[in-house]
């Protein structure tokens, strides 16, 4: 391999007082001051920050990028064979037609299609390949109106999250001239297919504001429908399935607040109830009642009541499932005759159905010791058939129409794997790993049978543990890539998701937030004990959150990991919460803590954030990704961690940044190019234990 030298970002005195306490923060200097506008202007971006920027890159280029380019090359092919290239999904009946999205051979995105509903000719409505103009291409799907004549459809051309709304005369398929430009990618049509209810962003990126655009008007005159005050609330706007009612949703992540709009008729907003500090709730409706999954009362792990529309305020709630301590109620659908809640039930999810004409209930789980389940109706509210899905680690999707009147399950679609898979090769564990205060952490395990089982073994170790969302125990098709080379994959679900009910979540954020660390911490040395990896031979993987998890853990305990692979990380976490101009900080002041109002709040953040306690130590091989208009964690993030690490660690491991220049927080739009970032942090990962290659040191 070449031996480059490293980037060395220079230093500027920054100092800044918050609770009469002084920092320098040397690396400030590489957030740029126009920030919003280098979001939707990539080119305005300051010389610079870019040059050194391209520096780290050309950096990463010369020592691992084009060294590994043919192992990289390898991993991307294996996992591009085990795609089915052209892919169709699965029919979704809405009236008259049918419609279905389908992939192409060699294409990176959709095409949007329709059939008549009981078969016929298809006819294409979209062709999203045709739309990127091989550049990047974020796209935020299509809604068809009730007419079935017009087609919405959004996208996002730089990766900022900006999206404007195209209109599309399905009988010509010709678009309109009249785009709605820079919104915020929540849309739906009204009723009469007249109007197009979306949401905008206030100057700093969030979410706040609901518009009304009437088709055949101009933009600038669009009314305001909706406008939220509270900088810590993000707005959305939907439809119930039973098409009644138009819904704003506001929220941070443990407050909501609904509105209901006819979507007949249209008028102002009517407020179901009004926000409650910690209480959450959705709705959706079904012949004049709503039904209400929240977590009111001190249902922590949720519960269903009921309320009647033209009164829904909290007083006239009532139980329709009550709280069950421990049976998270992840999610509700409301059809014609039957409720139906996704639930997660001892780590594990399944799916309860009650017929609202007999409240009788039945239960659809499965017996693997780790999977994962979903479901979906479609466009439909008068109908008696669900869409389960179900998979495993070991166990390619499945996807089935389960008819609620007459019980018959119905295969849909197995995921095929065309350059072969046989599920009988692999095995698939669920492990608890005993953290420092007695919890027991789940660990779902993937290997493939043969693999010695004696701490010879690498792992790659995935983690998130964040906003209560929680990692599935699903199928991969990229982990077969390590898993057939020797490596254990497995996944931690640690405090701050909801794997075991929302005290899970609760237990892993604010001022129990280091319990996340620990966790984590606790799965890789379960791992190396029971005999499946050894210290040192652990590579671990986190994005975004996780990624703040992986720059955590690699300040705890730099010896236990082989490697690290941070995606998007969000490392300055101090920073970012006292800095309320940015699109995430004031919604996400619940989440961490408020660091301007708290100094308990500043003392805590400051002594886990990664940023803040990068130290002279002998650090594992790091690997960080970022992207340049990424609204969500911002560039200069990682960037201006992986700086202050070049100047800090000691010895010779080597250290990564990599900063895809036109894409945001989800890296490269099409499906492909983002198998290529995959196959990138596999090669890390397999350098990181010796099995390809070896790494330089810099």
């Amino acid at each position: 391999m070449t031996k480059a030298a490293p980037p060395v970002a220079a230093t500027k005195p920054h100092v800044v007082t918050f609770h009469n306490i002084r920092r320098d923060d040397p690396y400030h200097w590489l957030r740029a001051d126009n920030w919003q506008e280098v979001m939707q202007k990539p080119e305005t971006l300051d010389a610079e920050i870019r040059a050194y920027l391209e520096a780290e890159n050309a950096f990463y280029e010369a020592e691992f990028g084009e060294p590994t380019k043919a192992l990289q090359d390898t991993i991307y092919k294996e996992i591009r064979g085990r795609i089915k290239e052209d892919d169709s999904g699965i029919a979704s009946p809405d009236g008259p037609y049918a419609y279905n999205s389908r992939m192409l051979e060699g294409k990176q995105y959709p095409l949007i299609v329709r059939t008549p509903r009981n078969g016929g000719p298809e006819t294409v409505l979209l062709d999203c390949n045709v739309e990127a103009h091989d550049a990047y291409f974020g796209f935020a799907g299509a809604e068809h109106d009730r007419s079935h004549r017009f087609l919405a459809w959004a996208a996002d051309r730089a990766g900022s999250e900006y999206y404007d709304i195209v209109i599309r005369d399905i009988e010509t398929g010709v678009d309109s001239a009249e785009v709605i430009k820079e919104t915020a990618g929540s849309y739906v049509w009204s009723n009469d297919s007249k109007a197009i209810y979306y949401t905008e962003y206030d100057d700093n990126h969030r979410p706040y504001r609901v518009r009304l655009h009437v088709i055949g008007t101009d933009q600038a005159n669009d009314p305001i429908v909706f406008e939220e005050q509270d900088p810590g609330f993000f707005v959305g706007v939907g439809r119930t399935l039973s098409d009644k009612f138009i819904v704003i949703d506001a929220h941070d992540h443990q407050t909501s607040e609904c509105w209901l709009i006819d979507a007949e008729h249209g008028g102002e907003p009517r407020l179901v109830a009004p926000r409650v500090t910690d209480r959450e709730y959705d709705i959706d409706e079904r012949d004049g009642m709503l039904f209400i999954r929240t977590n009111a009362d001190g249902a922590e792990d949720f519960k269903v009541v009921t309320a009647p529309v033209d009164n829904p305020g909290a007083e006239n709630w009532t139980d329709l499932v009550p709280h069950n301590q421990g049976v998270l109620i992840l999610d509700t659908i409301v059809i014609r005759n039957h409720l139906l809640r996704l639930e997660r039930h001892d780590g594990l999810p399944r799916i309860v159905v009650r017929d609202l004409r007999t409240n009788r209930e039945e239960t659809v789980k499965f017996d693997e010791e780790a999977y994962s389940l979903g479901m979906s109706v479609g466009y439909e509210f008068d109908t008696s058939v669900f869409r389960l899905t179900y998979s495993s680690p070991t166990t390619p999707s499945r996807t089935y129409d389960v008819d609620l009147e007459t019980g018959t399950r119905t295969l849909l679609k197995e995921q095929e794997v065309p350059s072969g898979h046989n599920s009988d090769d692999y095995e698939t564990r669920r492990l608890f790993a005993p953290a420092p205060d007695g919890e027991l952490v789940p660990v779902t395990v993937l290997y493939r049978k043969g693999t010695r089982l004696d701490g010879s073994a690498p792992a790659l170790l995935y983690g998130y543990g964040a906003y209560g969302m929680s990692m599935p125990s699903s199928f991969s098709i990229s982990a077969l890539s390590l898993v057939d080379r020797g490596f254990i994959h497995a996944t931690a679900h640690i405090r701050g998701g909801m794997e075991k009910g929302y005290r899970w979540y609760v237990q892993g954020r604010r001022e129990n937030k280091t319990n996340t660390f620990t966790d984590f911490i606790a799965a890789a040395e379960m791992l190396v004990d029971r005999g499946y990896t050894a210290k040192g031979r652990i590579v671990a993987q986190g994005g975004s959150a996780g990624g703040m998890l992986m720059g955590a853990i690699a300040n705890l305990r730099p010896d236990l990991w082989g490697g690290i692979i941070a995606q998007v990380p969000f490392v300055d976490v101090l920073n970012t919460m006292l800095d309320e101009t940015l699109p995430l900080t004031p919604p996400e002041w619940p989440e961490w803590g408020n660091p301007l109002a708290s100094a308990e709040d500043y003392a805590r953040i400051a002594a886990y954030a990664p940023y803040e306690q990068v130290a002279a130590k002998d650090y594992p091989p790091i690997f960080a990704l970022a992207g340049l208009t990424d609204p969500r964690v911002t560039y200069w993030e990682p960037a201006k961690w992986v700086a202050r690490l070049r100047a800090t660690k000691t010895g010779t491991a080597p250290l990564y940044l990599k900063t895809n220049m036109g894409a945001g927080h989800g890296g490269a739009s099409g499906r492909f190019d983002r198998l290529k970032e995959t196959a990138e942090c596999y090669a890390f990962a397999l350098n990181a234990v010796g099995l390809e290659g070896s790494f330089p040191s810099n």
